[in-house]
């Protein structure tokens, strides 16, 4: 499916807005409600004059081939955002809290987003 999306820095400006989280300091700091997928959904479908349904089709299809292309290459660049990165964690010993007991902590293959350094400097104030 190929569409033409008016203002693509404007759409992934506030993808990645909803896909970073904040930690739990930064929530109580700010009582502001982060925004949810319907109305992520329908600021894309006013801005872009595009229907509900299309804005959708757009994320999940973007999803889809973000999925794909980590799996295949390990990486999936969102330009103007930062990428997603697969990692491979080593084996590690680690200790159980109740017991104090040390235990054996398998390797496993985790995912992360690392943030472009032009959103971090859009987003974070320079000290």
């Amino acid at each position: 499916m190929s569409m033409v999306y008016e203002c693509p820095v404007c759409f992934f400006n506030l993808v990645l807005l909803e896909v970073s989280h904040q930690t739990m300091a930064t929530k109580a700091a700010t009582s502001k409600k982060r925004m949810t997928q319907s109305e992520v959904i329908n600021h894309f479908s006013e801005s872009t004059g595009m229907k509900r349904a299309q804005v959708k089709e757009f994320f999940e299809e973007l999803s889809t081939l973000a999925a794909r292309e980590v799996k295949s290459n390990g990486e999936f660049v969102l330009p103007g955002f930062g990428k997603l990165v697969k990692s491979e964690r080593k084996a590690r010993e680690g200790r159980n809290p109740a017991t104090g007991e040390t235990i054996q902590i398998p390797a496993k293959t985790t995912l992360k987003f690392r943030v472009g350094k032009a959103m971090k400097d859009t987003v974070l104030p320079k000290k």
